[in-house]
């Protein structure tokens, strides 16, 4: 079994135990306790999808640039309960980076909108990485944007792969961002 194939069946579980569970600041912290840079799981899919951009599989797209790729590596199936899998990697030694409140460089991705929310394992793959979610910015473990949130996906501190959980499959980049 390649890497991708030991990705998706190590999320199996895992997309059956919170199928039912609605993303937000409540599951975050859940995820971030139960499930954190500590555990077994999160072990584990950061070592597979590390391996997946290494061997091409998972954020292999260039959205601007190579510093932000991101790839569907699977759709929504009965089997991962019609959640699909996306990584998204991204990388604030950009060019086209700007300098947040605290003197960061950061790295602004596409906006968007999560119409039944998102689970996202965070991979900081440069120490002090982080991404920011919606209850701040996150180094190693998991953000979960609430069902109807749309956002500006930003990292700081260097490169971090995002492996996000999509219920239906659902992601929207048809809204007019903020100005």
């Amino acid at each position: 079994m390649g890497s991708r194939e030991q990705l998706i069946e190590r999320s199996i579980p895992f997309l059956r135990e919170v199928r039912d569970m609605t993303p937000g600041a409540a599951m975050e912290r859940w995820l971030n306790e139960t499930y954190g840079e500590a555990s077994a799981l999160y072990q584990d899919l950061a070592r597979l999808i590390r391996i997946g951009v290494e061997e091409g599989w998972a954020a292999n797209q260039e959205v601007e640039g190579p510093n932000y790729r991101r790839s569907r590596i699977l759709e929504p199936i009965p089997e991962t309960f019609q959640f699909s899998i996306t990584a998204v990697y991204m990388n604030s030694a950009d060019p086209r980076r700007f300098k947040d409140e605290d003197d960061h460089d950061v790295l602004r991705g596409e906006y968007h909108g999560h119409p039944y929310g998102e689970l996202n394992l965070v991979v900081p793959l440069d120490k002090g990485a982080q991404l920011k979610g919606l209850q701040g910015w996150q180094g190693p473990g998991w953000t979960a944007p609430d069902p109807g949130s749309r956002h500006y996906p930003e990292v700081r501190g260097g490169a971090v792969i995002a492996l996000f959980y999509l219920p239906a499959g659902r992601i929207s980049y048809d809204f007019k961002a903020p100005d």
